[in-house]
């Protein structure tokens, strides 16, 4: 049994540790053995707080999605423009590429949310081994959809903000929001299987011009 007061700092550590296993051996390769070795822990720790592979793998993706919303959210600012709100999310779901091997996946907010942290290339095989995996298993099919329509909604509340204070024009905020999104994970996906655009520049200009649609840059 973990030690008194223990618990917040090794569930993060556990985390942390099953998505580094699950970025460098993926999912088939992710055992509780391997979490406790990159955890720094024993497996019966592991074990204690997540009963097993399954458990973990479900809770690893809930903080990796996770991830997202709250960098994203602690970044935006009332008196940014819906425009700029609309940078910041898209800085932090379809990343600019950068040199950041050396760092740590962290996903804990125990030291504060500006210490999380995913290196751009686990990022991506992360979502590729968690989606691809997600195609055939329901649970974590319910843990993308909830985490999707939070992501719908709040994208959509940044288009409606912005034809309150005159900065869009965006005839159907969801439609607009449904749209961006899915280019997202297109985008995404072809990153993952390094098919560039035509020109070979960085794939997230894309939605970068699909918002300048409705803001008129």
């Amino acid at each position: 049994m973990p030690k008194l007061g223990m618990e917040p700092k090794r569930r993060a550590d556990v985390i942390n540790a099953t998505l580094t296993c699950i970025s460098l051996h993926g999912m088939d390769g992710m055992t509780l053995d391997k979490v406790a070795e990159y955890a720094g822990c024993s497996k019966g720790v592991v074990a204690y707080y997540y009963k097993n592979k399954d458990h973990l793998t479900i809770e690893a993706f809930k903080s990796f999605l996770a991830y997202y919303s709250l960098k994203i959210e602690s970044e935006i600012e009332r008196t940014m423009t819906a425009d700029e709100m609309i940078d910041v999310t898209l800085k932090h779901i379809l990343p600019p590429y950068g040199e950041d091997a050396e760092k740590k996946i962290n996903v804990s907010q125990l030291d504060g949310i500006e210490k999380m942290f995913i290196p751009y290339e686990d990022q991506a095989r992360l979502f590729l081994h968690f989606f691809s995996k997600a195609v055939l298993d329901r649970n974590l099919q319910e843990v993308v959809s909830k985490s999707y329509m939070a992501d719908l909604q709040g994208i959509a509340k940044i288009f409606d903000y912005g034809n309150k204070m005159g900065q869009m024009s965006v005839e159907d905020s969801q439609n607009a929001a449904y749209g961006l999104l899915a280019m997202v994970v297109g985008l995404s996906f072809f990153r993952v299987a390094n098919i560039p655009p035509a020109h070979g520049e960085d794939n997230r200009y894309i939605c970068e011009d699909y918002v300048k649609k409705f803001t008129g840059r």
